[in-house]
C-alpha cells in the first residue's frame, strides 16, 4: 500500500478501529466532533508512555472541548489493555498490527512501526493541524493551546 502525504485541509482517511475493549468503531462515527489521532511507536517505552500519560491526564479538558482522543500503534489489543491498566489510561488505544491505519496516514517509520505524529480533525473529518514533532511531555498542552487559539 502506497503511503499518503496528508496535509492540513485534507479529509482524513476513514478507518474501522478495533478498540482495546474488543468493540469496533469507524472514524466516521465521530463526524460532528473534533478527533485527535496520536500515532506512536510502542507501548511501555519511555517517550510513548510520557506522551500517552500526558494525553490521559488531560482527558477531562479534552472531554469538555468535545475532542475524542485515540492513540494508535502497531501493538496488539493485549499490549494496549496491559498499557491502559498499568497507567490507568483514560483514552482509547487502537491496535494496528496490519499497519493499514498507520500507512493510510503516511506515518510508517523505517523500523516498521508508527512515527510519533498527531492529527487534529475538525467536526467534518478534515485535518486542521498536524504535529510532526511531538513534545511527549507537553503534547496535551500543545493540542489544548492550539484549540484555544
Amino acid at each position: 500500500m502506497k503511503e499518503k502525504s496528508l496535509e492540513v485541509g485534507m479529509k482524513a482517511p476513514n478507518f474501522i478501529i478495533n478498540l482495546s475493549d474488543g468493540s469496533k468503531e469507524s472514524l466516521r462515527d465521530y463526524i460532528g466532533q473534533k478527533v485527535l489521532i496520536c500515532f506512536y511507536p510502542k507501548d511501555n517505552t519511555p517517550g510513548c508512555t510520557l506522551e500517552v500519560c500526558s494525553l490521559s491526564d488531560s482527558s477531562k479538558e479534552f472531554k469538555k472541548k468535545k475532542i475524542k482522543v485515540f492513540g494508535i500503534s502497531k501493538d496488539s489489543e493485549k499490549s494496549h489493555q496491559n498499557f491502559i491498566n498499568k497507567y490507568k489510561l483514560k483514552l482509547s488505544l487502537v491496535p494496528d498490527q496490519d499497519l493499514k491505519i498507520i500507512t493510510s496516514f503516511g506515518v510508517l517509520n523505517e523500523k516498521g512501526s508508527a512515527r510519533r505524529v498527531s492529527f487534529l480533525l475538525d467536526e467534518k473529518g478534515e485535518i486542521i493541524n498536524i504535529w510532526r514533532k511531538v513534545n511527549t511531555r507537553e503534547h496535551a498542552k500543545e493540542v489544548l493551546e492550539f484549540i484555544g487559539s
